[in-house]
């Protein structure tokens, strides 16, 4: 299913976009993959941006339509798609784990990032616009982003573009599969057990208020929780707290 359509574009201000405009004109297939040699305008979550040199990571979006999946469980299509590139990273580095929500660490270093846009129509999922952008074989990243890192800065090695698409697409589909079967449970604990700093004291901001705390799980509707010095559990949405 994902991976089954693929339509490449040189250059692009970002493929959640194009996916979005296309859609209003016409339909596209489900699983199918909008790729970019060059995203001028890519986007991270909230209002930052993801820095790619042209030609050399994965930047695409996968146009899913998971209107079975219910409502209350949206957090879980977060979690697959987190689960399908952890999936695949795992073949070629360890310590692979996901800082909530849903960006892709080795080690304490970012080498992917998601962005999935949501549309509801009668109470059901109509669409969802899943953009990923992987880090695989630039080696220098000029941007302020604090601590990015690429497959090659950490195997030394070169990867074939084409080829890494079509494997991610294929662990991508795999995890979304156990998404639409409603497969919540096993999306959950697979999801939990690689979730970045889980039980590491670290320290965390809140509003206006640092405080010391250790990542305990997430809850079904993907709020964090993060177990104060004081024996505190607290939920925490997303921008609610940051990693400090």
């Amino acid at each position: 299913m994902i991976g089954s359509t693929v339509i490449h574009l040189d250059i692009v201000d970002s493929t959640n976009n194009y996916a979005a405009k296309e859609l209003l004109t016409k339909s596209l297939n489900e699983g199918t993959i909008i790729v970019a040699a060059c995203q001028k305008a890519g986007r991270g979550t909230g209002l930052a941006s993801w820095e790619s040199a042209e030609g050399l990571n994965l930047t695409f979006t996968a146009v899913l339509y998971p209107s079975n999946v219910a409502l209350s469980q949206q957090f879980s299509i977060s979690q697959a798609i987190s689960l399908g590139v952890s999936d695949y990273l795992s073949r070629f580095v360890t310590d692979v784990t996901v800082k909530w929500p849903n960006d892709i660490y080795v080690n304490d270093k970012k080498i992917g990032g998601i962005l999935i846009e949501t549309a509801i129509t009668g109470g059901k999922f109509s669409r969802a616009l899943v953009g990923i952008g992987l880090n695989i074989n630039q080696e220098v990243f000029v941007s302020d982003a604090p601590n990015p890192v690429s497959l090659k800065n950490l195997t030394g090695k070169t990867y074939e573009l084409s080829q890494m698409l079509t494997d991610l697409c294929n662990c991508l589909d795999n995890r979304y599969r156990s998404l639409i079967r409603g497969d919540y449970f096993i999306l959950q604990h697979d999801y939990g057990k690689l979730l970045y700093r889980k039980g590491i004291w670290a320290k965390y901001n809140s509003g206006e208020t640092d405080f010391e705390g250790r990542i305990i799980g997430v809850e079904v509707d993907g709020r964090l929780q993060i177990e104060t010095r004081m024996g505190e559990v607290r939920g925490f949405y997303f921008k609610e707290v940051t990693f400090k």
